[in-house]
C-alpha cells in the first residue's frame, strides 16, 4: 500500500491546498502556534463541503496541558456533537490525568461521543509518562490512530520510539508520525519507522493584500515575534514534494496494512 499524508490545516484555504497537493485527509484546527485548538463552526462547515477529501477536526478547548476542568471537558463533548452533525469523518483529541497517564474514563466518553467517527489520539501522547502503557490504554479505548513525534520535539528526533511503537502496534492501531516533517526528511522517517501515514502542515507564507499598514499597533501579546501582515497557509507544492519524496523512497508494501486507513472520499 502507498503511504499517505494528513495535512494539519489552519483554514479552509489550507484545506483547499492540501487537496490540490494530493493529501487524503486534513486535520482542521485553529491557533497552530499553541499546537492547535478547535476551529470555529463556520470554518468546519465550509471545509466539510470539500467532499473529495477526508476531514478530521481537533477537539481541544485551549492550548497548554491536557488536564481539563469539568467545564472544559463539557465544551469538548459539545464540540464533538457539533462537528458530528456537520458530517466530518473524524476527530482528534485526548485527555490526561494529573499524573501524566491516559485518562481512561474521560477518553472513553470522548470516543463514545464521536459515534461512528474515527478518533485519533493527538500529541498529548507525547507528554504521557509511559508511552507503552499509554499505547495499550489508547488501543483498548477504541482510538484508531496515534499522532506522535516519538516524545521528542520533532519526529526525526523520536525515531527509535516511533519505530518501537509501530512494531508493538502491529495491525491494532495506526502510529502516525508528526511534528517537523517535510519533503526533506519524510522518506527517512518512513524507512526508519515503518509508518504508513504522516502528519505535516506543509505551510508557506502568503503576504497580506493590505497596502496600508499601521506601524504602531499589534493585535497580539507576542507582537514582536508575529508578522500580522503575512499568513501561514498550506502550499500544494510542498504537499506534492512530500508525496514525491515518499514515492521515490518506494513507500509501498512490505508492511502489514493498519486498520482504518481512509481513502479519498
Amino acid at each position: 500500500m502507498y503511504c499517505k499524508l494528513e495535512i494539519c490545516a489552519n483554514s479552509v484555504a489550507s484545506c483547499l491546498e492540501a487537496r490540490k497537493g494530493g493529501a487524503v485527509r486534513a486535520e482542521l484546527c485553529a491557533s497552530m502556534p499553541e499546537g492547535g485548538v478547535t476551529p470555529s463552526y463556520g470554518t468546519v462547515a465550509l471545509a466539510r463541503e470539500l467532499r473529495d477529501m477526508a476531514l478530521y477536526v481537533i477537539i481541544r478547548p485551549r492550548g497548554g496541558d491536557f488536564l481539563y476542568s469539568d467545564p472544559e471537558f463539557e465544551v469538548m463533548l459539545r464540540d464533538i456533537e457539533a462537528v458530528r452533525r456537520l458530517g466530518v469523518d473524524g476527530v482528534v483529541t485526548g485527555c490526561l490525568t494529573a499524573e501524566g497517564e491516559v485518562d481512561v474514563a474521560r477518553n472513553r466518553e470522548l470516543v463514545a461521543a464521536a459515534g461512528g467517527m474515527s478518533v485519533t489520539f493527538h500529541r498529548a501522547f507525547d507528554v504521557c509518562r509511559d508511552p507503552f502503557e499509554s499505547l495499550e490504554r489508547i488501543i483498548s479505548l477504541g482510538f484508531r490512530r496515534i499522532l506522535s513525534s516519538g516524545q521528542r520535539q520533532r519526529a526525526v528526533e523520536g525515531l527509535p520510539l516511533l519505530r518501537e511503537l509501530v512494531r508493538r502496534a502491529g495491525r491494532r492501531i495506526i502510529i502516525m508520525p508528526g511534528s517537523g516533517i517535510n519533503a526533506h526528511n519524510i522518506a527517512t522517517i518512513a524507512r526508519e519507522t515503518g509508518a504508513v501515514e504522516f502528519h505535516l502542515s506543509a505551510r508557506g507564507v502568503t503576504e497580506s493584500g493590505m497596502t496600508y499598514r499601521h506601524p504602531g499597533v499589534s493585535m497580539g501579546a507576542g507582537a514582536a515575534a508575529i508578522d500580522e501582515y503575512a499568513q501561514q497557509v498550506t502550499d500544494a507544492r510542498l504537499v506534492r514534494m512530500a508525496l514525491e519524496a515518499l514515492h521515490s523512497a518506494d513507500c509501498r508494501g512490505g508492511r502489514p496494512s493498519p486498520p482504518d486507513v481512509e481513502e479519498i472520499e
